[in-house]
């Protein structure tokens, strides 16, 4: 079997293939085969697993994942640009790569996936449809879904948001989200340095386990409605901001035995799934 020591170094194939990381479509090539072998050794082991990497871009990561021993990566890309570089990778490792040419935030994971379910997702993600992805993932139907995990890179804000706990500054609509049907935890930052182009921010990587099933029972759409409102208007009080949903608030307060006067950030995530079960009964 050929391995990623066969191909040449990453900045020579960016070099001979005139690629740059364009920022309309969230792109930081990560090069540093350290660093991604870091990454892909966050999820291990990876022997034999099938592994679905989102924006690989010029394949940093996807290199260090078959170097690490993945059994089958399917990488999808919608940037034409960088389908050679990932081409190149494909040849190097026959039978391991599948690339798929299409845009993440439309493409049908469990069905690319299939018979593979649960498979690992691994990805730095494109930093302008990072937190869109991940909930539509968190929302998947049915529960468990076609993933066992995720291991994901966002920016360190949005990772300290994704792990917030209630009565905290963090705390919002995606800690919500992400405690309900999984365990989310921050496993290191990488810095802006490490990128190219270098972003403004450092990076942290988190990894979501999935629960077999959610901490409090809800509907994903009712959930999200309830939380997106409580935290619309954050420094207003529930009974004010939950009247966004449409409906009177005070009756979904009093099912849920939430007082109206707290704000969001000081209900748990059981209080809002209560409030979710409410939602859904009273339209």
């Amino acid at each position: 079997m050929t391995n990623t020591d066969t191909l040449p170094p990453l900045r020579e194939v960016i070099a001979r293939l005139k690629l740059s990381a364009r920022q309309r479509l969230g792109q930081n090539f990560l090069l540093d085969l350290n660093l991604t072998r870091r990454i892909a050794r966050a999820a291990a082991p990876l022997e034999g697993k099938t592994i679905l990497e989102i924006g690989p871009g010029p394949g940093g990561l996807t290199r260090a994942l078959l170097a690490e021993g993945a059994g089958r990566v399917i990488a999808i890309e919608r940037d034409e640009r960088c389908l050679p570089a990932l081409e190149e990778i494909a040849a190097a490792h026959p039978g391991r790569l599948e690339i798929v040419a299409a845009d993440a935030l439309e493409a049908d994971e469990a069905a690319l996936v299939g018979a593979a379910a649960p498979v690992e997702v691994i990805a730095n993600l494109p930093y302008n449809v990072g937190t869109a992805l991940l909930i539509k993932w968190l929302k998947a139907s049915p529960w468990p879904p076609w993933y066992a995990r995720l291991t994901l890179l966002f920016q360190r804000e949005v990772a300290e948001r994704l792990v917030a706990v209630p009565n905290t500054k963090s705390y919002g609509r995606l800690a919500v989200l992400a405690h309900w049907r999984t365990q989310p935890r921050m496993l290191f930052d990488i810095s802006p340095q490490a990128f190219t182009p270098a972003p403004k921010v450092t990076s942290t990587l988190v990894q979501f386990t999935v629960l077999p099933a959610p901490r409090y029972p809800a509907e994903p759409e009712a959930l999200e409605r309830v939380v997106a409102a409580g935290f619309g208007q954050r420094r207003k009080m529930l009974r004010q901001s939950l009247k966004s949903l449409g409906v009177p608030p005070e009756p979904l307060l009093a099912a849920a035995g939430i007082d109206g006067t707290q704000r969001a950030e000081d209900v748990s995530l059981e209080g809002f799934c209560a409030l979710a079960r409410a939602f859904a009964q009273s339209h």
